[in-house]
């Protein structure tokens, strides 16, 4: 039997408190209320029992700065949610707004960097970007992960639920080509990032529904184009345009335009299946008790076991990132 001393005990205690350390300082759990009852109902009045649903949690801060709420309106906002409800209606998905709620956030935690580009190589050349988004899968920045945790409630529908959280900034950085053999890293601020887990499989169970916002958006579509990255599990990508930086096109949702169909079979690259397979999606029973659809088996990548053959083998083509900029629309 091997034997320690006191002294390396405490080293290796010493070591592992401090690889905790940034996790274990989370800041207090906001205290959260529900506010606009009213609205929650109105907005959920057309919803049908026994249809496939999603729940969707709406956390909205109550120390935004003055300056933000000149240009944020939280009624344009759920005007927003209502045109979502009715594009994914379309796709036979229903949205129910499950609350909104309200609460003091750390003021360090309303302007955030989102990923963590410690160690972070730009993306592969020889694979296309999801099977290069599990060998490079993002990870939370270590402010974005004490912001969520100290932001969402740990319940037992937590990963199950997607939870929007409006702030001020959320920042991305990622690496962009100059030449052929020069790539430099940029940052840029978002309208909305959704932290699909095609890109950050490896999220805590519990955090894996957040989506981030920071705008109005005028074609009020940017909330159900972060769904559709959530829900479908998808990049920009429709039909025969594959996943790239900044697609600009008309037709689909996962397009940036003013697109909103979530089209179906091979030719569609299969969105609407994969938007119904979705553990995020349950039903109603007649004993009123929810029925899940099944989980992720290897955490949500884009060629997850979930989808068997509901996916696309593209070859590989330039990219910039898995997520392109949401605030140059």
């Amino acid at each position: 039997m091997t034997r320690f001393s006191w002294a390396g005990i405490c080293a290796i205690l010493t070591l592992v408190l401090v690889e905790v350390a940034p996790f274990a300082a989370n800041a207090e759990a906001v205290q959260w209320r529900e506010i606009r009852e009213a609205d929650v109902e109105r907005i959920n009045a057309q919803l049908r029992a026994g249809e496939p649903t999603v729940d969707i949690g709406i956390y909205l801060p109550e120390n935004l700065d003055p300056a933000f709420l000149k240009t944020f309106s939280v009624d344009r906002f759920l005007a927003e949610f209502s045109n979502a409800q009715e594009i994914f209606a379309a796709a036979g998905v229903q949205l129910r707004l499950a609350w909104i709620k309200t609460g003091t956030v750390a003021p360090e935690y309303l302007e955030i960097q989102s990923n963590d580009m410690n160690g972070k190589t730009p993306p592969g050349r020889r694979v296309n970007l999801y099977v290069d988004s599990v060998r490079q899968k993002s990870s939370l920045a270590p402010e974005a992960r004490l912001a969520f945790d100290s932001i969402v409630e740990r319940d037992e529908l937590a990963a199950r639920r997607v939870h929007v959280i409006i702030l001020q900034d959320v920042f991305m950085s990622f690496f962009e080509p100059v030449d052929e053999r020069t790539w430099e890293s940029r940052t840029i601020s978002t309208g909305g990032l959704s932290f699909p887990t095609y890109s950050y499989h490896d999220l805590p169970q519990h955090l894996r529904g957040v989506i981030t916002v920071t705008r109005n958006d005028a074609g009020r579509r940017l909330l159900a184009h972060e769904l559709g990255h959530k829900l479908i599990n998808v990049s920009h990508e429709y039909r025969d345009i594959a996943p790239q930086h900044e697609v600009r096109a008309e037709g689909g949702l996962m397009l940036y335009g003013s697109g909103t169909e979530i089209p179906s079979g091979a030719e569609g690259r299969w969105h609407r299946e994969r938007l119904h397979l979705s553990p995020y999606v349950y039903r109603v029973g007649s004993d009123g008790k929810r029925i899940w659809n099944r989980d992720y088996v290897e955490g949500g990548h884009y060629y997850d076991p979930l989808y068997g053959d509901l996916v696309v083998r593209y070859e590989p083509e330039p990219v910039v990132h898995p997520q392109a900029v949401e605030s140059t629309r």
